[in-house]
């Protein structure tokens, strides 16, 4: 019988932990921008394409599955998962940053994946909590 905890991903805040996870391993393949680079050479901007990029990257994906393994443990899962929020913030300033090396180009709809990781910590952040208040009031009635 397998050993892993199944029944964790009952929660909706693993779900979003987990999408969170997945899109951000996403981003290293997919590209969050096209164009052409001040050298006349066409350049697709994504997650392996710059060494900053892919470290981040992989952090808030590692990050991600660490506090989805953190259930037990609700602060600690919080704290991780507030990190890796601002982990994938800080990811999409080097993305805008790196934009200033290209003379023209376009967001692709894939750079979807790296827009969306915020949004995936912030929901899975506010389950965290309605479990925690969830827990509280059932300590109130006993």
């Amino acid at each position: 019988m397998l050993s892993i905890p199944f029944f964790m991903i009952q929660r909706i805040q693993s779900i979003w932990l987990l999408l969170a996870a997945g899109a951000s391993l996403a981003s290293l393949r997919f590209s969050f921008y096209s164009g052409v680079k001040e050298n006349n050479v066409f350049e697709r901007l994504n997650g392996q394409s710059h060494f900053v990029l892919m470290i981040l990257s992989v952090a808030v994906a590692l990050a991600a599955l660490l506090a989805l393994f953190m259930f037990k443990n609700r602060k600690l899962q919080k704290q991780i998962t507030v990190v890796a929020l601002l982990l994938q913030l800080i990811t999409i300033t080097v993305y805008i940053l790196q934009l200033k090396h290209f003379t023209t180009g376009n967001f692709l709809l894939t750079s979807v994946f790296t827009l969306l990781i915020p949004v995936f910590f912030l929901l899975a952040w506010l389950g965290i909590r309605k479990d925690e208040n969830l827990i509280k009031s059932m300590d109130r009635l006993r």
